[in-house]
């Protein structure tokens, strides 16, 4: 294997790497157990066995092999057998350079903590075989909708590019409780920063880097259904500012209140009402307009 070369994915996940800095480390083993303290040296016998961890060429390195420093090693991660998330994503496009696809609640996008088979991204490099697809952005897991992936990493660069420059128009829609004294549509703009809370942002004092344009579709009784329009890209923007405005979208465990995580316990019935519903924007390559629309409805 080239030098260069990272090594292949595995199932649909790829290596991760770590340098080797100096160190009196005389073997990888001995490394990897003091650098990743909450794997077990027994569980990193069981991986260098199975040869889930190689040098920087691709060679598959054993208990025995020593530690080199200034040098790099791939390491394959391992999760215990993963409940299966049971619902399932919908591909409604694909071409040369782009794959636009359905997400559905709870199943997040790419590999973190617990979740690694039971993503989105590695769902889609088994089933479709394509092993160099990348997001061009983010949802949450607990949001469904649209995610669009880049095919070829030479173009890849220029479509996450209309992201980070906001050329991209997204619509969501969610539910929330209806408040008859907000005037609406409005534009909502805050400063939104990580909070000390695990997982949650908050809203401080200064220049605004969050901006949301907020609209009334429809009224059922105390809920109403809302049109969201991110101008921005901040974590968890739509979230926190429809909480700042008093109108928290429903079952979400994270605004206004942080409930703590289910973990295996999962509860399906209840989905965030949050929804990418609609993007748009002038494709890089071919220059024309693309639009795509999430075949999913949030209900009442």
């Amino acid at each position: 294997m080239n030098k260069l070369a990272k090594p292949a994915s595995r199932n649909g996940v790829g290596p991760s790497s770590v340098a080797l800095p100096p160190g009196r480390w005389t073997s990888i083993i001995a490394f990897l157990t003091e650098q990743f303290p909450a794997i077990s040296h027994s569980e990193w016998v069981v991986r260098m066995q199975r040869g889930d961890v190689l040098d920087a060429h691709g060679n598959v390195l054993s208990l025995a092999s020593p530690y080199q420093p200034h040098s790099k090693i791939y390491y394959y991660r391992s999760l215990p057998a993963e409940p299966r998330i049971p619902f399932d994503e919908v591909v409604l496009y694909q071409d040369d350079y782009l794959l636009a696809v359905d997400k559905p609640h709870f199943l997040p996008v790419t590999p973190a903590g617990r979740y690694l088979q039971e993503t989105l991204l590695v769902r889609l490099k088994n089933s479709l075989g394509i092993d160099t697809l990348a997001p061009m952005h983010r949802i949450d897991r607990e949001t469904a909708g649209l995610v669009l992936f880049t095919i070829q990493p030479h173009t890849r660069n220029l479509y996450q590019t209309l992201f980070r420059e906001r050329s991209v128009s997204k619509e969501y829609e969610a539910i929330a409780p209806y408040r008859a004294d907000l005037a609406l549509p409005t534009t909502y703009r805050s400063r939104l920063m990580e909070s000390p809370a695990f997982m949650k942002m908050e809203e401080v004092a200064g220049e605004p880097n969050a901006e949301t344009r907020i609209d009334l579709m429809e009224v059922q009784d105390v809920l109403a259904r809302y049109k969201l329009e991110p101008v921005s890209g901040q974590k968890h923007q739509l979230r926190a500012h429809m909480t700042a405005l008093g109108i928290p979208i429903v079952n979400d465990r994270i605004y206004p209140e942080l409930y703590p995580d289910e973990g295996a316990e999962q509860d399906y019935s209840q989905p965030l009402k949050l929804l990418a519903k609609t993007i748009s924007f002038t494709d890089p390559i071919s220059r024309q307009l693309r639009q795509f629309e999430s075949r999913q409805s949030l209900s009442f």
